[in-house]
């Protein structure tokens, strides 16, 4: 059997090539799921995606598996306990992001994964991109979903990082044309 033909960025680390074939654009559904891919989004922004890949199992160690009621009792002394790991990505900003998030999630009228699919664009008019040239930033949807979570207390949520969210848990199926996981 031949190799498989990815998206362009899928190749270059295993990680990557992991990431894209197991999990990148496959419907995601649940609240810690969506939890954890909400942050590890706000976490990546300004940095390679491949760092927070790498960091995953102390991300989820450091934040007890994104279990959000466990996230959202977290006090002054878990935020200096983590800007001291350096498995994770030590940024006081998106530590306390995260852990207000955790309080916004429980606060919420509708369950977290409920509210971010109801922001998915119809599958059959979504385009698919032939390549990553056509591979937007940004969507109509993502700056909707970026500015409902901002309206209801989120943090580190642009419509730049609610694209990727949206990417990865599979809200819009970004492959390209050619790649394996486009025809699956």
């Amino acid at each position: 059997m031949g190799e498989l033909t990815r998206c362009g960025w899928a190749g270059s680390q295993p990680e990557y090539t992991a990431y894209h074939d197991d999990e990148w654009g496959r419907p995601l559904r649940g609240v810690t799921a969506m939890f954890e891919r909400m942050s590890l989004e706000a976490f990546q922004s300004g940095l390679s995606w491949i760092v927070i890949l790498r960091k995953r199992p102390a991300f989820r160690a450091a934040f007890a598996g994104f279990d959000p009621a466990t996230v959202a009792a977290f006090a002054d002394a878990d935020v200096q306990r983590l800007l001291g790991d350096s498995g994770i990505v030590r940024n006081r900003s998106k530590i306390e992001a995260t852990v207000h998030n955790a309080r916004v999630v429980l606060d919420l009228d509708t369950p977290l994964d409920e509210l971010l699919w109801s922001f998915a664009p119809d599958a059959a008019t979504h385009h698919r991109p032939a390549d990553l040239g056509e591979v937007p930033a940004t969507s109509a949807e993502s700056t909707a979903m970026a500015r409902e979570l901002k309206r209801r207390g989120f943090r580190f949520v642009g419509p730049t990082t609610c694209y990727a969210l949206m990417q990865a848990a599979g809200l819009v199926d970004d492959h390209v044309r050619d790649c394996w996981r486009a025809a699956a």
